[in-house]
């Protein structure tokens, strides 16, 4: 429990990203996943509509930063 919390607050002061955060904490990506979209809200219902908004934010420019990428890779930015 304490743990998710953890993992919770470390979201926000950072404003990282699911990937990032299961790098940076050494979990897997999906069972961060699961701990800030079902456990979380079991434990503080207010945080978990904090990280909500967070992956929420995410979610706006994910589209755009996949096609950054795309883009480097076809210019040889990726080696």
């Amino acid at each position: 429990m304490q743990s998710i919390i953890y993992e919770a607050n470390y979201i926000l002061q950072t404003n990282k990203t699911i990937r990032e955060v299961a790098n940076d904490l050494g979990i897997s990506k999906s069972s961060l996943h699961r701990h800030m979209s079902q456990d979380i809200k079991k434990i503080d219902y207010e945080l978990y509509l904090k990280i909500k908004n967070v992956f929420l934010e995410h979610n706006k420019y994910r589209h755009i930063k996949g096609g950054e990428a795309t883009r480097r890779k076809y210019l040889g930015g990726f080696k």
